[in-house]
């Protein structure tokens, strides 16, 4: 008996063991794909010259979330720092998720099993990031900052104006370089106190997602229960957001919050990323009156790579959807959101952006507004809404 008990608790142990070693990167693995077999769009010579002259960014990828390190060409997942170069990408915006319901989908969630928790645990993150979604934020904004002081020079985080103008300059020498954007992805973070999106914004934060798969505090998520409008608490925060020069981010919002949003905006207002209901009828895609308000504001919609925002996981159904926003409000609001790392499966990782760039010239889109599409539109809003010097 005693041996047998003996086994048993080697056996736990050994399990244990496996969840916390294997789990996570298991986890990573399944749960950030790419399509098998890859895109069979070749690029062309003429392709590949505009897009070594593009400024590329990216509004939304969540590679924060995982257990990898950000410095080294990972075999799997979509995005780190080498392959970004490789992809020709100069600025990536990285998102923190800090709470996910276990099961979601998305019609209707409650925060339920928080998995987030389970990754913070199992991933070895500190105890202060195991009951608090503001210090997990804070937690990724830390280990990114720390990927920019071991990178000798090839990353670093934007947070300025200034700092965003002078990385353009240095990168049109030398393109073996790519800039970061802090992003959160629902201020659930915040934790019911206003004051948290100055500590937010202490962190590195410029910009801001208020909803993400269930209502918080702030109002409705579209994939939430009551899809309701912002509450008085986030009419507040969005006062506070423009007051501090960080940018709106109505991604996962509800219809209602969108419009309440819309209608406080002073600033330009973004979709990180998504898709638009004229290609692709999802719960939380844009229509075109929505469209038309983000490009009210000077903004720009990210547009996506996976299923729930193009239905057709392919290059061709990026363009198409690219195709329809443009349009609706123009090739100045149009801009990539790919959701790379966010548990999504994608035609390509990150290398492969510049199959986009090849789609678009098949569909006969012009260079000049290719260059807006790709990256354009993004440093423009940032420039202008961004604060322009630290301090």
């Amino acid at each position: 008996m005693r041996r047998f008990l003996l086994i048993a608790i080697a056996v736990l142990v050994l399990a244990t063991i496996a969840v916390f070693v294997f789990g996570p990167a298991a986890v990573d693995r399944g749960l950030n794909q790419v399509l098998p077999g890859g895109e069979k769009v070749t690029v062309s010579p003429r392709a590949r010259n505009l897009h070594d002259l593009l400024f590329v960014a990216d509004l939304h990828a969540d590679p924060l979330l995982w257990d990898r390190n950000l410095l080294a060409a990972a075999n799997h997942g979509h995005v780190d720092i080498p392959r970004l170069i490789t992809g020709g990408v100069a600025l990536q915006v990285f998102a923190a998720p800090t709470q996910v319901p276990a099961g979601i989908n998305y019609e209707a969630n409650e925060l339920g099993y928080d998995v987030v928790t389970a990754l913070a645990v199992t991933q070895g993150w500190p105890r202060r990031t195991w009951q608090s979604p503001l210090e997990r934020a804070r937690y990724m904004a830390e280990e990114l900052q720390r990927t920019a002081d071991e990178s000798a020079g090839r990353f670093r985080i934007v947070r300025t104006a200034d700092e965003l103008q002078r990385f353009v300059g240095e990168r049109a020498v030398n393109t073996d370089r790519v800039a970061g954007l802090l992003a959160i992805e629902g201020l659930h973070a915040l934790e019911g106190e206003l004051g948290n999106v100055d500590v937010l914004f202490d962190a590195g934060y410029r910009m801001m997602g208020l909803s993400h798969f269930f209502d918080n505090q702030l109002g409705g998520s579209a994939h939430g229960i009551s899809k309701a409008g912002l509450s008085e608490f986030g009419k507040q925060v969005i006062e506070r957001m423009q007051e501090r020069h960080i940018v709106i981010d109505i991604a996962h919002a509800s219809p209602k919050m969108v419009d309440d949003i819309l209608a406080m905006a002073t600033t330009p207002v973004v979709v990180s990323h998504g898709g638009v209901k004229g290609t692709c009828d999802g719960v939380r895609n844009l229509g075109d009156e929505h469209l038309r308000g983000v490009a009210a504001t000077g903004g720009v919609v990210g547009i996506g790579y996976w299923d729930a925002a193009i239905c057709e996981v392919n290059v061709a159904g990026i363009v198409r959807a690219i195709q329809y926003a443009v349009s609706v409000i123009g090739a100045d609001h149009v801009g990539l959101g790919s959701d790379f790392d966010g548990a999504t499966t994608v035609p390509f990782d990150t290398t492969g952006i510049p199959l986009i760039t090849q789609g678009l010239l098949d569909a006969g889109v012009s260079a000049q507004d290719i260059t807006k599409i790709m990256g354009g539109n993004v440093r423009r809003v940032l420039a202008a809404t961004l604060p322009q010097a630290a301090g």
